[in-house]
């Protein structure tokens, strides 16, 4: 049986050494999820939420072990695990509290002779394929919904954080969700391929790569299921002259540097107004200079190593390649001694002096690196902004709130921010567009992706 281990970022020891599922492990899961849905489905939405409350409620309490496991397997910081914990608990709560409504049914006006109604039923077994940067955030968004909406659910983590899977299902499983409901399969890409192919997976949320998600879509072809891809990032800032420089300057440094600018909706670019380009860029050297780069199960550690050694590597080439080519480097790497080629842990950067030739600009880097340039107006702002093959978020600072409304319209992106950024509200649909991806999860909107309509049409 084909093997996989979880090399931790930490010190590249073997944090976790296990077996991937087997044919028969496979199948297995998967017929209990096919025997499981139909008894699931019936259960009242309030007892369905009873469950889910109780998972939740387990999940919190072991909030310590969940937040050590995270930092040891994918790096961050152990001083900000425990908010995965916290936010999961706050994506998951909303979703159980706006599920009586999101899930109610639609009733059409009385029309004489004749009863109509729409439900909202489940599509069967949802298949979530979850990443390591936000293992927790990512999967809740689509596996507590899901489960409200009377489907079962199986979970697919990433090897370099597969205890996550374990952890969850175990809390739903202790509160006392029935067997075949939520299920975990740890996989080889191409058992996951097949799993997509399976007749009983009715819809696939994943959330990854570009390139995975086309892999996904190939697998799903032909099957008329729906899927759900959360995909990369490239997101903008904007600071326009009039903004609070102080609050921007802060909230876009944490926004591209916090998980060592491993999230997919992390600022990746800054466009600044020129009048204030000197001011912007001075408060951001500052602020970046007093990260502390380290081992993250350091309590004093603000920036943890990338996840491995070939990420760093990446964005190192990305910052060569922009200096070589006119950029400015701003931040001399050593100023953090942890940082060392070869290893997983970088110095963050900062360039000046950069523009769309240069693939730091244009290029996910899912690193901590930020491109600053210089911007005539609004107009070129947003034309920059939108030179992009990604939509995921993007974030405008200004005083002016309804000039910052009008330029948000014209931001190509799922979630526009104004005066803050990288932040998900549950209550608000998160969306990609262009290869940022497709679907949407979180917010009464993400529960018509897991669910069909059914329409009822009943002569009197």
């Amino acid at each position: 049986m084909e093997r996989f281990q979880t090399i931790s970022p930490i010190d590249g020891s073997v944090y976790v050494d296990d077996r991937f599922a087997d044919v028969n492990q496979i199948n297995d899961a998967l017929e209990k999820a096919k025997s499981a849905q139909a008894h699931w489905q019936d259960l009242s939405l309030d007892t369905k939420q009873a469950l889910c409350r109780k998972a939740v409620e387990i999940f919190v309490s072991q909030g310590e072990a969940i937040a050590e496991e995270i930092t040891w397997m994918m790096g961050r910081p152990i001083a900000y695990t425990k908010g995965e914990v916290a936010g999961f608990e706050e994506r998951a709560l909303h979703m159980i509290d706006i599920a009586p409504e999101a899930l109610a049914p639609i009733h059409l006006p009385q029309k004489a002779g004749f009863k109509r109604y729409i439900k909202r039923v489940p599509l069967g077994t949802v298949f979530v394929v979850a990443p390591w940067n936000y293992p927790y955030l990512t999967a809740v968004n689509a596996i507590v919904p899901a489960l409200l909406a009377g489907n079962t659910v199986l979970l697919k983590h990433s090897v370099q954080t597969p205890l996550c899977a374990e952890r969850m299902v175990a809390a739903f499983t202790e509160a006392g969700l029935p067997e075949g409901v939520f299920q975990y399969l740890h996989l080889t890409h191409a058992d996951t391929e097949s799993v997509i192919q399976h007749p009983q997976i009715r819809h696939v949320a994943f959330t990854g790569s570009v390139p995975g998600g086309a892999v996904v879509e190939r697998a799903a072809a032909g099957r008329f299921i729906s899927v759900g891809l959360e995909l990369g990032g490239k997101d903008p800032a904007y600071i326009r002259k009039d903004a609070d420089i102080n609050n921007a300057v802060d909230t876009v440094i944490d926004g591209a540097f916090f998980n060592s600018g491993q999230s997919c909706c992390g600022m990746e670019r800054l466009y600044v107004h020129h009048s204030v380009f000197d001011d912007v860029v001075a408060k951001s050297i500052e602020l970046v200079t007093n990260y502390r780069l380290g081992r993250p199960d350091n309590p004093d550690t603000t920036m943890g190593p990338l996840v491995k050694t070939a990420a760093a590597d990446f964005v190192r080439g990305q910052s060569q390649e922009a200096v070589q080519h006119g950029a400015k480097a701003l931040i001399n790497e050593e100023l953090f001694s942890a940082s060392q080629q070869g290893t997983p842990y970088l110095a963050p950067q900062l360039l000046v002096n950069v523009d769309h030739s240069m693939r730091v600009m244009t290029e996910e880097s899912f690193g901590p690196i930020l491109g600053i340039q210089a911007v005539r107006d609004d107009d070129e702002a947003i034309s920059l902004m939108n030179d992009s093959e990604f939509g995921l978020t993007a974030a405008i600072f200004t005083e002016d709130e309804s000039r910052g409304e009008y330029l948000a319209d014209q931001v190509e992106a799922g979630t526009v921010f104004l005066n803050r950024c990288d932040y998900l509200d549950p209550a608000l649909a998160w969306v990609g567009i262009k290869n940022s991806g497709r679907g949407c999860t979180l917010s009464q909107i993400g529960f018509e992706h897991l669910t069909r309509p059914k329409s009822f049409h009943f002569k009197r």
